[in-house]
């Protein structure tokens, strides 16, 4: 089978064709033609850059290792600088390149990441399908918010209280965007601490849309299969039944908000999960618990911020999808647009012998040890940390 950028027939002919693999332009970004809601509301489409391949390979030096800054099992980020000096992450897709799959997961990613434009996520500078697939990213040179937290060394200070809650904010604002702000709704299906990275100013931006699925505007949710995904972050009712909407991203934002604040991984060698460790903290309101030692140790967090980081982690983390807040709910209490009212938020206590219940109720110790998922672009720490 011939390589997607020689191909003749189809959509892929109408899109590569566009993109000249000999010269630098501007190109639309490719609507999902297979999801696109006649519904949905008209805006100006994104443009980006097709890059030839000479400008990526100079762009790398020559893909050099020296420049590669994250892998994962289906791609590889290389740090590097075009011509005009701008710095940028340039993300190869790994694998034979005639495999169908691969380029499935390339358009897809191109027609997601391709249409979000927003602070707080990661901008799409352009692609390249000149002798192989690529994507090409505004390169962060903080790194990810995960390399912030656990890879600064041994007595190196932590990331600052003040940073911290930034950080929460600006990715609440980012996620809430893609749920609400895009012409199509995405569903990310991988926030975490790698997958969010950090501008000079520490700035979060949302990265690495490999497993992003739009969901149209009449459905509610879809099903996916084969469950994807980073262990630890997973939400119940895709873990175990593959059912995907905004409220699976709002449940691995818990986590990420939960790792944001106690330094501590999703999963790590002691076998025992963040949510399982923070769960039982924020039953009892205990909150200086669950803020990262360092930043205790050097007296400098706003124990109000504190309570409102934990109670919002606690509502995005609950079982059941019904009752987590929506992404916009989540920003207002975390700007503190709306007080925290325990009894707006409380929920019926489940009837005794209730099938539905114990579906719905009984995942409290729901603990993986494993982690999946793709390199982040843009980030200079390797994509296997959670």
């Amino acid at each position: 089978m011939k390589p997607l950028y020689l191909r003749s027939s189809g959509s892929f002919k109408k899109l590569l064709l566009s993109l000249s693999p000999h010269r630098a332009k501007r190109v639309h970004a490719p609507p999902d033609a297979a999801e696109e809601s006649e519904s949905a509301p008209q805006e100006r489409k994104p443009e980006w850059e097709c890059f030839s391949y000479e400008e990526v390979r100079r762009a790398t030096d020559g893909f050099r290792a020296g420049n590669l800054v994250g892998t994962g099992g289906s791609s590889e980020v290389y740090r590097g600088e075009l011509a005009d000096g701008r710095a940028v992450a340039v993300k190869r897709l790994l694998g034979a390149s005639a495999c169908e799959r691969r380029e499935r997961d390339f358009l897809a990613e191109l027609g997601t990441v391709g249409h979000a434009r927003h602070p707080n996520v990661c901008p799409l500078l352009g692609c390249c399908v000149d002798r192989d697939l690529y994507l090409v990213f505004a390169f962060s040179a903080r790194g990810s918010v995960s390399a912030n937290l656990h890879d600064d060394g041994e007595g190196a200070p932590a990331m600052g209280w003040e940073a911290r809650y930034g950080v929460a904010v600006g990715t609440a604002r980012g996620l809430e965007y893609l749920h609400k702000g895009c012409r199509r709704r995405i569903i990310h299906r991988d926030i975490k601490a790698s997958n969010v990275l950090l501008t000079d100013d520490f700035q979060p931006q949302i990265s690495d849309f490999g497993l992003a699925k739009w969901l149209p505007t009449e459905w509610t949710h879809r099903a996916i299969a084969p469950i994807e995904g980073t262990f630890g972050c997973l939400a119940p009712e895709y873990y175990t039944r593959g059912i995907v909407d905004e409220k699976t991203d709002v449940f691995a934002f818990g986590v990420f908000l939960l790792e944001v604040m106690a330094g501590r991984k999703p999963v790590d060698g002691t076998h025992r999960s963040l949510l399982s460790w923070a769960r039982p903290l924020l039953s009892e309101g205990k909150t200086e618990a669950l803020v990262d030692p360092r930043i205790v140790a050097g007296g400098g967090y706003d124990a109000e911020r504190a309570r409102r980081l934990a109670f919002v982690a606690s509502l995005c983390i609950r079982a059941s999808p019904t009752w987590r807040p929506s992404m916009t709910e989540v920003l207002e209490l975390l700007e503190g647009v709306e007080a925290i009212k325990e009894e707006r938020w409380a929920m019926p206590e489940p009837e005794a012998g209730d099938d539905e219940g114990e579906e719905v109720w009984g995942f409290d110790d729901l603990d993986d040890d494993e982690e999946s998922g793709t390199p982040s672009p843009s980030s200079t720490s390797s994509a296997s940390s959670a």
